[in-house]
Formats: C-alpha cells, structure tokens, sequence
C-alpha cells in the first residue's frame, strides 16, 4: 500500500504547515529514456497525445518512487497556443521553436479569449483528467507551464526581450501583462482539471539574464496578480542563482519557490525568503543526477536536507539520460533521515 499522506503532507509544506517528513519528488520535468521504455510511451508522442503524456508521467511516481506526478515534460505549450511554430523534438530531444510570431510587431501581442482550446492545452487537460483518476487522490499533480518572462521572451525573441527591457520597457511591460494573463488562465482551466499545484518555470527572469532591479519593476509585479488571481498552490521555478531576488520573490506570494544547486547555503536562502515560501531543490541534475552514482545522488540530497531545504528534489528538468536508481536515490536518502 501507498502512501496515503503524500498529497497532503506536500500541500501542507507548501502551506508552512509541520509535516512529518520533507516530501522528495520534481516540480520540473520528469521524462527520462529508463520511464519512457517503462511505460511505454515515449517522446515525441507523449508530449501531444493525452494518454502517452499521463502514462509516462505516472511512472515517475509509481516506479521511480517521488512523491508526485509531474506533467507535461516540454516548455512550449502555451508559447504554441500563443502562435509559436514548434519542432516536435526526438525520443531525447524536447520540443523546440520554429519562430517568435511577435518579434516584428509586438503591439500586436493579444491573448484570444479562446486560449484553453488552442494546440496542445486540452491535451494537458486530458491527461490532468487521466491522471487524476490513476494517481488517486493521495498522490499531489503538478502541472508546469512557461512564466510570463519566458513566455515573453519566446514571443518576441530573447535577443529582442532581453534588449527592450532596457530600450523599450514599455513594450516588455505591455507583453508581461499579456503573458500573465495567459498564465493565470492556463492555471485556472488546470486547477479545473485536477492539477494540486502548477509550477512556473521562469528560467530567463533569474539574475543570471535579467539584472535584479529589472527584475523587480518589471516582472515581480506580474507575479503578485498572478499569484492573488490563482487559487490553488502555485510554484516558481528559477534557473541560475536566485539568491539576489530571493527576497523579492518571496514576497510576491508563491508557495514554494525552485531553486538550482546555484544557490549554495541554503540556511541563507532560508533567512531571505524568511518562511514566506517553502524552498524547494537543489540537487544538480546536469551534474549528479545524470552522471554520478547512486550513492553521490544521496549524498548530495542529504546535503539539502541538512540544509534545511523544505521539499527535496532536483534543482531543474531532470535529463532524458538520467537513470531511474539516480532518481530513487533521492527518495531514498529522505527516508534514512525520515526513517
């Protein structure tokens, strides 16, 4: 028998509640080569077939042990619905953009009130439905999605966001609003569907690209009205360091914030943040994860737990060749500290 508290303790942390355990599981992407021949489903196909998407997804869970069902397994869906072109991508290869169908003509950029029925967002559905019904009600869903600066930048052109946040704030600053909206009402239609939580991924806003203040006038505030206009629990994941906007962050109303094995003292991650949000990482997936042993993955996750961090798991989208005993490596260490 399973399990019956995983969704409850994960939502419970997310919420600053005392659990009996750290939960260890991914909030970012959990397809790998190993699960993929498990289930049976494979990418490409599982990213644009309901049934494949949810079969892979629940193998993560069911046979390499995290404590969650983590789905879809690309960050192109609402960039499609929006009017990117995509690559299908490969068996190891996710999806990718053909083009940025607002690089010419920004002010052009309007979300269509029929946005949940575009390209692949009922497919999302579906398997939010799928999985709903397999997982239980026990085991926590986390759907992910682009955050509006990614979203931004992949509508207009990183070259072109990167440069009009400081030649053109106006255009960046009308698109985030735009993107935004597109994220809350994405959100919206997955809490609808059965999703627990939904993880923004927001890789271009982190200090690595984007300068902290910037960061702070331009994209924050579309974090706080996303964050009040959504109900269920909300995450954001962000690449690089984090630790310059950590404050800042946390202050915006996310559950959880992700974080990258970038962010090195986790104690003083925690003083920033300061209980507003529950951290969640760290442990280095193009690193350990996909390249050390079984036990290096443990030790690693001991080092996070140590730390303090509050839900254990990898510090970004976990890679296609990582295998599956790194990834119960992880669940395995929790539970010699949480015997």
């Amino acid at each position: 028998m399973g399990d019956p508290y995983l969704r409850d303790r994960f939502l419970n942390t997310l919420n600053g509640k005392a659990v009996d355990k750290v939960p260890a599981l991914s909030v970012t992407q959990t397809g790998t080569v190993e699960l993929m021949e498990k289930s049976g489903s494979y990418w490409p196909e599982a990213h644009f077939e309901a049934k494949e998407m949810a079969a892979l997804a629940l193998v993560g869970h069911t046979f390499a042990g995290l404590e969650a069902v983590r789905y879809p397994y690309c960050l192109t869906i609402l960039s499609e619905a929006l009017g990117c072109g995509i690559n299908r991508g490969t068996k190891e290869i996710q999806p990718s953009l053909k083009y940025h169908p607002f690089a010419e003509e920004p002010e052009k950029l309007e979300i269509p009130k029929d946005l949940t029925e575009k390209a692949r967002i009922p497919t999302v559905l579906e398997a939010t439905a799928i999985l709903r019904e397999k997982a239980g009600e026990e085991v926590p869903l986390i759907a992910g999605m682009e955050g509006p600066a990614s979203l931004a930048s992949r509508l207009l052109g990183t070259y072109n966001f990167l440069t009009w946040v400081l030649r053109k704030p106006e255009i960046i600053r009308d698109c985030l609003k735009a993107t935004r909206t597109a994220c809350t009402e994405y959100a919206e239609v997955l809490f609808e569907a059965g999703a627990d939580a939904v993880c923004l991924a927001d890789g271009i806003a982190g200090p690595d690209m984007l300068d902290p203040k910037l960061f702070e006038a331009l994209v924050s505030p579309e974090y706080d009205v996303f964050c009040k206009a959504s109900k269920g629990a909300k995450i954001v994941h962000i690449c690089g360091n984090a630790v310059p906007i950590l404050k800042t962050i946390s202050g915006c109303g996310f559950n959880g914030i992700s974080i990258e094995e970038k962010v090195t003292d986790l104690p003083a991650a925690k003083k920033l943040v300061g209980g507003k949000a529950s951290l969640i990482g760290n442990i280095s997936t193009s690193g350990v994860m996909l390249g050390g042993t079984y036990e290096e993955v443990k030790a690693e996750a001991r080092k996070c737990l140590e730390g303090g961090i509050d839900v254990l798991a990898p510090g970004c989208g976990i890679a296609p060749g990582t295998p599956t005993k790194n990834i119960k490596a992880l669940v395995d260490a929790r539970n010699e500290l949480y015997p």
